[in-house]
């Protein structure tokens, strides 16, 4: 079982989750500006998050199912966030609030090794996806994110993947035919 299924798990014994969502496809979870302190358990479906500069969508992460998502940065500092969070299609989840989450994880040493377990795993992550945009060619991008991710390719359209993988729709098109 991994860390995830573990400490949802134990969230589903304690009866925690504060309540469910629904999202349809393309409605947001959350907008730029707002602050969200959530953590959000995909159930069913798919979404993303994403920032918008001036010229474009630029995709950061995904979420999907028996995933956990949240907008990291507001609910780590309690401030607005960039962020947007989308459904990429109709998606249930289930909500606990900073505050149950935080009395559930110091609760027990148990809880808080799995937490940084999966804090650990997100960091080491994000770093190796840094690193691919840094240094490697888009083919590279693509095949590492296909080896690290397959589940991405079945459950999220092109258009998303490519700007996730910091390039045009139609590179991502000819880079899988080949």
């Amino acid at each position: 079982m991994n860390p995830i299924e573990k400490l949802v798990e134990e969230i589903e014994c304690q009866n925690l989750w504060e309540k469910e969502l629904n999202l349809t496809r393309k409605e947001y979870l959350k907008v730029r500006g707002s602050i969200d302190t959530n953590l959000y358990f995909i159930v069913k479906g798919s979404l993303r998050i994403f920032i918008i500069d001036e010229f474009e969508e630029h995709t950061i992460r995904f979420g999907y199912r028996n995933n956990i998502i949240a907008a990291l940065d507001s609910y780590i500092k309690n401030e607005p966030s960039d962020l947007y969070i989308q459904a990429i299609k109709k998606t249930e989840l289930k909500v606990i609030s900073k505050n149950s989450f935080n009395n559930f994880i110091w609760s027990s040493k148990k809880y808080i090794k799995i937490w940084l377990e999966i804090v650990n795993e997100l960091v080491y992550k994000h770093m190796e996806r840094e690193r691919d945009i840094l240094t490697t060619s888009p083919v590279e991008r693509y095949k590492r994110v296909l080896g690290r991710s397959p589940q991405l390719f079945q459950e999220i359209p092109n258009k998303y993947i490519a700007s996730y993988l910091r390039m045009k729709p139609e590179t991502l098109s000819r880079i899988k035919k080949s």
